[in-house]
């Protein structure tokens, strides 16, 4: 199966860090000014994951969510959570680490987007 979202090796350490340090978190990628278009990490209890967010998939067995309106957006990419130095989004809890998660993508090729067609994932 195709993957909607994964994340550098990088990316996957700074997730263990967190979760060493916070236990359950959860990722949310939306497109507003003030929380950015940038991937955040929260707590599970400081975001309400709404009816109109869309569960991509998890990585590093954390889920990662994206809003309705950015989901329809990227639908046709593969997102890729990777890390840069310098301080992330004022609500992410990477924030204090001197990191910040940074979203990349690429297009699905046409015989993953078909495969996800095909499997119901997106239409």
């Amino acid at each position: 199966m195709v993957e909607r979202v994964i994340a550098t090796q990088e990316a996957l350490e700074l997730i263990e860090m967190l979760k060493a340090q916070y236990g359950d978190i959860l990722f949310h990628q939306s497109g507003g000014c003030c929380d950015n278009s940038a991937a955040n990490c929260y707590l599970p209890t400081d975001l309400t994951i709404g009816p109109y967010d869309v569960h991509l998939g998890d990585i590093a067995n954390v889920p990662f969510y994206i809003g309705a309106a950015q989901y329809e957006y990227w639908k046709h990419t593969q997102l890729i959570i990777d890390v840069t130095e310098g301080r992330g989004g004022t609500f992410s809890l990477e924030g204090n680490t001197g990191k910040a998660f940074l979203t990349r993508s690429r297009l699905f090729t046409e015989e993953e987007w078909q495969e996800l067609v095909t499997s119901g994932v997106v239409g």
